[in-house]
């Protein structure tokens, strides 16, 4: 017995949403293959989590307080490596993806995806291989597709290339709606941009943004 429960793929859950993880929890404790070693809500206690539990996968979340999903899979990748994160969330943004995939993940699951899906992602991940929903690989196979001269994903005021294009169309005075719909992404999507170009550029009124969009070129006047 003591055999099985080692060969058990250990997991770690990272999410800020309380109700998404017990369901998570519940859902995957239950699979006789799987571990469930420990919970964080934002990205910091992710890593204390990995550095003591030592596990197997993390199912990570993208967007959550203070530390990124995306900043703590690149910190997980330099101090846990036997780690295999997956990416679980509700973004099919292309930005999110290259992103975090660039970062370390090996995976990309959507959270609306089946229970069964979200399996075998976990396993294929743990077995080394990568595992992407069907929408995310065809976000990928585009971006091969695509000419090589392209917008670098970090720009120089520390934006990245989908966050430039949502400051200009706020700058214009869109709606987060409006938004959403030009660029074919969630309005939730649009809302976390937002929140993560204030943050950055530590602005917060729709007007300081429209003036530092002027002032560095990206929206430019007729």
């Amino acid at each position: 017995m003591r055999l099985r429960s080692q060969s058990k793929i250990r997991i770690l859950l990272v999410d800020d949403h309380p109700i998404v993880l017990w369901g998570l929890r519940s859902s995957l404790s239950s699979h006789p293959q799987f571990k469930i070693v420990g919970e964080a809500s934002d990205g910091t206690e992710a890593i204390r989590k990995a550095r003591e539990k030592n596990p197997d996968v993390v199912l990570m979340d993208i967007t959550l307080p203070g530390l990124s999903g995306i900043d703590a899979t690149r910190v997980l990748q330099k101090e846990v490596p036997s780690a295999k994160i997956l990416a679980l969330t509700m973004h099919d943004d292309k930005e999110y993806v290259l992103e975090i995939i660039r970062a370390g993940a090996k995976g990309y699951v959507l959270k609306d995806a089946s229970p069964s899906e979200l399996i075998q992602a976990i396993v294929a991940v743990h077995k080394g291989d990568s595992f992407f929903s069907p929408g995310v690989s065809r976000i990928l196979i585009d971006e091969f597709k695509a000419k090589p001269q392209r917008k670098k994903l970090i720009a120089i005021n520390g934006l990245t290339g989908r966050e430039e294009e949502v400051l200009r169309f706020i700058a214009e005075g869109q709606s987060n709606k409006e938004i959403a719909e030009r660029l074919s992404i969630s309005v939730r999507t649009v809302e976390t941009h937002r929140e993560h170009i204030m943050g950055k550029l530590g602005i917060h009124c729709a007007a300081g943004l429209a003036k530092y969009a002027i002032t560095k070129g990206i929206l430019k006047l007729e």
